[in-house]
């Protein structure tokens, strides 16, 4: 990826979308501009998208003022997909690390400056299963299907509340341990405390015996 011309425009993050949420949604991209859409995926996840440019001339080809290149790119900065001066496309890959992925959008710089209309459809791990085509594969009946789906819904809630005990168990160590710092913090509190208090004694009986006031 040209890494340095992408730094060089002003990336606008324009969303952020849960990582079992699907969306189709249109955006705008201005001429010499980057558009970046965020999901946060778990790992192991299914990903599909598919995008196009909207034709706000229809009955007339695209012009090469309407070419985007899309690049997604993982948390840590591997790209998962590529593509260079293109009006459509679609990805899909299985999400190896775990956290927040870029689907980013850069219009070509033109004179005169365009704004191009890019339509987006990204899903992610549950809603990325294409059920038509697995209806059709498996030959199973309506209620089969759904039960299939229900199956994997269920899995689905599963990894999230497995998710959410990590994360729990992660807070409760961090408050563990802030409260042992605390604890800790205090106990010397006390004792610089004692300390000084006891110099302060000892300051002023010393001070009365060379007043011979003791």
């Amino acid at each position: 990826m040209q890494t340095g011309r992408w730094c060089l425009f002003n990336v606008l993050i324009s969303g952020f979308v849960l990582w079992s949420h699907v969306e189709s949604f249109r955006f705008d991209v201005e001429s010499g501009q980057t558009k970046c859409i965020a999901e946060e995926i778990k790992i192991n996840s299914m990903t599909l998208g598919k995008y196009h440019i909207v034709n706000p001339t229809e009955g007339y080809p695209l012009t090469d003022s309407h070419n985007i290149t899309i690049g997604v790119t993982s948390v840590y900065g591997n790209v998962y997909h590529h593509a260079d001066n293109v009006t459509e496309g679609q990805f899909a890959f299985q999400a190896m690390e775990e956290g927040h992925y870029l689907s980013c959008f850069f219009a070509a710089d033109h004179n005169p400056s365009a704004t191009v209309t890019i339509d987006f459809d990204w899903k992610s791990a549950f809603d990325a299963k294409d059920w038509t085509n697995v209806a059709k594969k498996g030959s199973i009946e309506s209620m089969e299907l759904e039960l299939k789906k229900m199956h994997e819904i269920v899995l689905s809630i599963h990894d999230e509340m497995f998710y959410l005990r990590e994360r729990e168990e992660e807070m409760q160590d961090l408050n563990k341990s802030t409260n042992s710092k605390i604890a800790r913090l205090s106990f010397l509190s006390i004792l610089v405390c004692l300390s000084v208090a006891g110099l302060q004694l000892w300051h002023l009986k010393s001070f009365f015996e060379k007043k011979k006031l003791l």
